[in-house]
Order: structure tokens, then C-alpha cells, then sequence
């Protein structure tokens, strides 16, 4: 699985135990977001959070770690857009649960509010579980199909209630969407993506 880590300016200084706490589970990663080792412009949750929808739509990735000081800016900003299923995550059970019953595409993470003593450690049960099965199998065991049908229908719901995402971006406001692409790295990582969207 290719996974984009994509958290903004607040968040900067949790990126490496992101990665770090990523690592184990020998996905890909694709560290497009805040860097406290470079030299970077400033992203907010609202840039993070169109930047996870053109990862996801052009299948660069297959999953994104975002997040922001709580949370919750991330998700809200992410589930703008078609195509995105984020869900807050701040437990291990958090992430077991939302891969199996809600088979999302994107995680939030509150990275600076209770982050304290051994956020780092709770980061790397997070993913172990996050990835420990295959996604969107249901639970329990009992309640898999039912599930399963409404993760469908959650897809089939958005394709309806949003704009296709090429007409969503060609709607955007301009400067915003250039913020997003200058973005150090940003444009070069999407021109490798198997759906071109720029």
C-alpha cells in the first residue's frame, strides 16, 4: 500500500514520529506535508486536507495520515472533497475499528492536543492496528455484509451529493490551488500518479 503522511503547520514538529511510527508497517510512504527538517511554506489544514483529496483521487496513494493540533480542521477540510472517507483516529481501537467497519481512506490525527507522554508510542500502536487486516472486512463478524453495503453506499452517496473531482478543482480559487502545487515537492509527486488531475 502506498501511504501519503500530509499533516500541516501546527503539526510539523509530529511528522518524524509519523514516519517513524509508519515505518514497521513496510507500506510505501510519501512524506508530502510539513517537514521540520526543511525549509518549507506554511500549510494549513484547509491546503492538507485539498492536497489529500488530489493524492487519493489520483491514486498516487492509497491511504493518508493527516492531522492537525486536534483533529478535527483536518477531517473536516479532507471530507470536502469526493472520494475522501476520513475518520479521527486517537486510539488503537479508533483505527481497528474505523478500518473494519467504515473502510475509509484517510485518518486524522489530534497531534498536538493530548499528544503528551508517549504519543509516539500510541502513534505506533495506532498503525499497527490501522494495517493489522485487510480493510473494510466488517464487524463483528455477524454484521460484515451490512457493513460492506454501507461502505458502498457511501461511495455511490458522494458520487451524487459532490462535483467529479476534476470539476471540483478546475472550481477552486486559483491562488489557493497554486499555494497547494508550489508546494516544495508537491506537483513533482503528482506527476506520477497513474490518474493525472493537473
Amino acid at each position: 500500500m502506498k501511504i501519503a503522511v500530509i499533516n500541516e503547520a501546527s503539526a510539523m514538529s509530529r511528522n518524524p514520529d509519523i514516519i517513524t511510527a509508519l515505518k514497521p508497517t513496510g507500506h510505501e510512504i510519501f512524506n508530502l506535508g510539513m517537514d521540520p527538517t526543511k525549509e518549507q511554506p506554511e500549510l494549513s489544514y484547509i491546503h492538507t486536507g485539498l492536497m489529500s483529496a488530489m493524492v487519493l483521487n489520483s491514486r498516487l496513494c492509497d491511504f493518508v495520515i493527516g492531522g492537525c493540533g486536534t483533529g478535527q480542521g483536518f477531517l473536516i477540510s479532507s471530507m470536502q472533497y469526493p472520494g475522501v472517507f476520513t475518520g479521527l483516529i486517537e486510539s488503537p481501537l479508533d483505527a481497528w475499528l474505523f478500518s473494519q467497519i467504515n473502510g475509509g481512506n484517510c485518518i486524522s490525527l489530534a497531534l498536538l492536543k493530548g499528544y503528551g507522554w508517549a504519543g509516539d508510542i500510541n502513534l505506533r500502536y495506532i498503525f499497527e492496528r490501522l494495517f493489522q487486516d485487510p480493510i473494510g472486512q466488517g464487524y463483528p463478524p455477524h454484521r460484515q455484509e451490512i457493513q460492506q453495503h454501507s461502505r458502498n453506499m457511501l461511495n455511490q452517496i458522494t458520487s451524487v451529493t459532490h462535483k467529479p473531482f476534476q470539476e471540483a478543482i478546475n472550481s477552486l480559487p486559483k491562488p489557493y490551488l497554486q499555494e497547494v502545487l508550489d508546494f516544495p515537492g508537491f506537483r513533482e509527486s503528482l506527476s506520477q500518479a497513474p490518474n493525472a488531475i493537473i
